[in-house]
């Protein structure tokens, strides 16, 4: 064989064991579809929630009972390292009569946390820290979510 053959070979060989990588996706957690959070409305019990959405990834009682919904969404090429796609937290906030008062749908937008049903970004109260370490330092798909 001359230089330009394996000039030619040499490349597509390399190649060759590439050519079966493709991306894939997976979701870690819990998935709440508009569906699903469109049924639980203020005043819905504990019950009602968890019968919907299923038992909570965690809960947290700073100030009032609160479910939250954790979800990640990675992507995978061959074997690279995972890339973090979307990561969401679903809050169900309940009073203390254990009935829903508030929902919010928690996301990262330009690197602020943002409740996505009132559309605001969110700047403080009990469990922003919370919100923000999951949403930002917890971008570990190791995690287990």
């Amino acid at each position: 064989m001359n230089i330009k053959a394996h000039a030619v070979l040499i490349p597509l060989l390399v190649a060759l064991p590439l050519g079966g990588c493709f991306t894939q996706t997976y979701t870690h957690g819990h998935v709440i579809s508009n569906d699903m959070l469109s049924q639980v409305q203020v005043g819905s019990s504990k019950e009602q929630v968890e019968i919907v959405l299923g038992s909570p990834s965690t809960t947290s009682s700073l100030s009032g009972d609160a479910y939250y919904y954790i979800s990640q969404v990675t992507e995978t090429t061959a074997f690279l390292a995972p890339d973090i796609v979307e990561q969401r937290v679903v809050a169900v906030y309940f009073d203390e009569d254990g009935y829903v008062r508030d929902l919010a749908n928690y996301g990262l937008q330009d690197g602020k946390v943002i409740d996505f049903i009132s559309r605001k970004t969110r700047t403080g109260g009990s469990d922003y820290g919370f919100l923000t370490q999951i949403l930002r330092g917890a971008a570990n798909p190791s995690l287990g979510l």
